[in-house]
This record gives C-alpha cells, sequence and structure tokens, in this order.
C-alpha cells in the first residue's frame, strides 16, 4: 500500500518563540523510541523485567531541535509524520518544546517509524533496534516552500542524499543574493556509514561527521580523521568529528586541528541522543558567533550532561 499525502496543519502547534529572531532549521527523521531501561544487558531467548519503560521522541534532528530549544535559540524541525496515536504523542511534545512544526508533512496510510531501545545502566549503553517500513523522506519538492528568511542555519541530518544536495544547491541560489552577513550556514551530518551520504562532504559549511565514518575510511582518531577527510569539504568549511570518551576535534580553513575532551558525568545513565545533542549545542554556539574551540568545548560538555540524565530535561545548568 502506498502512503498518500498532504501538507500537516494544526492550530495548536504555532511556534511561540521570539519571531523577531531568525530561526535554526533541523531536517531530518522523527521518530517513536521505546525505551527499555535494564539493570544488565539480557541474555539471548529469556524473559526479564525492564527497571522501567517511556516513549519518548526520537531522531537525531528532532532531537537536536529538543536541545536547541533547551539552550534558548527558536528552532523549527522539518520531516515527515504518520498518522495515528503515536503522532500525537509526538506532536505534543514538540509543543512541551516549542518547537515549530509547520514544515512537518503527513502521510496518510503510512507507519510511523520506531526504535526499541534497551538502556542499559550498567554500562550506560544503548542498543537500538529501528524500523521505518514505508514512511518517506522530506524532499527537494518539499523544501521548495520553505521561506528561507526565516532561517539563520539549517542543518541536515544526511538521509536522502540526493535530494538533499537539491535542498543545499536551492539555500546556496538564496544565500547568492544576500549579503555575507544574513546569508544562511548549512550544516550537514553524516553519521551513517552509506555511500550515497558521502555525497554531503562538499556541501556543508559545517560538517558533523560520525566515529563510524571516520572508521569505515581507515581512520582510528578523530584528529587524524580531520586530516584525512577534510580534503571532502569546500573550501572555507569546518569539519567536526566527536569520537565519544576521547571528546571531539575539528578543523577549520586554516587547517589547525582543535580539540575539546569529553566531560563525563559523575554516573553514565543514558547515552541515547548523545551525538544529537552535542551537534546541538555546536550549531547553538556557532550560530550565536562564538568561536571554533568554544562550540566544540561547550558541545562536549551539554553531551557530558546529558549522559548523566534519563531525557534531556536536566541537560541545561541551573
Amino acid at each position: 500500500m502506498s502512503c498518500s499525502k498532504s501538507k500537516f496543519h494544526s492550530s495548536r502547534l504555532i511556534f511561540t518563540g521570539d519571531m523577531g529572531d531568525k530561526k535554526i532549521l533541523c531536517a531530518g527523521l522523527v521518530c517513536l523510541d521505546i525505551i527499555n531501561v535494564v539493570d544488565k544487558f539480557p541474555e539471548e531467548d529469556t524473559d526479564s523485567r525492564c527497571l522501567s519503560q517511556r516513549w519518548q521522541r526520537g531522531g537525531n534532528a528532532s532531537n537536536s531541535c529538543t536541545v536547541l530549544s533547551l539552550l534558548g535559540a527558536p528552532c523549527g524541525f522539518m520531516g515527515s509524520l504518520a498518522h495515528g496515536p503515536v503522532a500525537d504523542f509526538v506532536l505534543d511534545d514538540f509543543q512541551k518544546y516549542h518547537i515549530d512544526v509547520s514544515l512537518l508533512s503527513e502521510h496518510a496510510q503510512c507507519s510511523f517509524p520506531a526504535s526499541v531501545v534497551i538502556s542499559n545502566i550498567a554500562t550506560g549503553s544503548r542498543t537500538i533496534l529501528h524500523m521505518n517500513r514505508n514512511l518517506p523522506d522530506v524532499t527537494a519538492d518539499d523544501f521548495s516552500k520553505v521561506d528561507l528568511s526565516q532561517y539563520k542555519w539549517i542543518h541536515l541530518e544526511g538521509r536522502n542524499a540526493d535530494e538533499q544536495v537539491k535542498m543545499i544547491q536551492k539555500v546556496v541560489l538564496y544565500n547568492s543574493k544576500l549579503p555575507e552577513e544574513h546569508k544562511i550556514t548549512i550544516s550537514v551530518e553524516i553519521e551513517k556509514v552509506r555511500e550515497p551520504l558521502f555525497q554531503l562532504f562538499p556541501h556543508g559549511d559545517v560538517v558533523f561527521v560520525s566515529k563510524d565514518v571516520a572508521r569505515h575510511f581507515g581512520f582510528c582518531s578523530a584528529e587524524a580523521a580531520l586530516k584525512g577527510l577534510y580534503s571532502k569539504v569546500k573550501k572555507g568549511a569546518v569539519l567536526i568529528c566527536a569520537w565519544a570518551e576521547k571528546g571531539a576535534d575539528a578543523m577549520g580553513p586554516d587547517g589547525v586541528a582543535v580539540h575539546s575532551d569529553a566531560f563525563p558525568p559523575e554516573a553514565l545513565v543514558d547515552t541515547l541522543g548523545a551525538g544529537d545533542t552535542f551537534n546541538a549545542a555546536v550549531i547553538f554556539t556557532l550560530s550565536n558567533g562564538g568561536s571554533l574551540k568554544h562550540a566544540l568545548t561547550f558541545g562536549c560538555q551539554v553531551a557530558g550532561r546529558k549522559c548523566g540524565v534519563h531525557g534531556y530535561d536536566g541537560i541545561v545548568a541551573k
């Protein structure tokens, strides 16, 4: 069965931030995370109890929006939504965090993507089983309807890269008519080891490359990955690679590597979404004029705080 598509409209989900501020737009996946917290990882073919279970709105771009909102940035999410009670839960959660969802497209008769997550409190690990049966990603045609004047930064979670390259080209054309200080910054995340995603390398002003992708190219550290992969990004771009407990490194057009150590919590509780948190904190800092070093350090600090709490509500220092 194919899904039909309709533009999503809801009067109850209008962005409530200061519309005088230009927003950050994150485009990518929203899904349902069903998180099972256990005291030890279960053995195969056994029956065991969870310490707790909860539903949580997930997806890389969706998670980054949550963190941006908590940090105080006006932001919007662009993605696809399936119809049904899970969608109601997800929309209510977007509203809770004051995230603009006017660019959501609803697809009738599609399945809502879901992840079953095993969160092991003994180690802080998260094991994910993901299902996305038939919900399509947003396309360049969808993106053509975006009012780019509302945004100062657009972040793309690498997914359907052929379409995303076309989206970026639309932003580049828009930027070509603006003075430098009014141009939209484009960031891309290359997280999954999928060959089509690698075409995104030369299209971001800021490029986040994952530890898994770095290892795929044969690099054993973030610093080595930056040196080896920087030739793939466009002139003047920033390349960033986080390496879990070893912190993160970044390199700009001056060719100088910048490093931040990790900031682990006192107790490792929940690492689900730590990378999305790091990305959001870096984007938040850079979009407000912070230095690359400051952005990297802040990203590691906020990601560290996130690993010490379930979910995201405890990541902002009081």
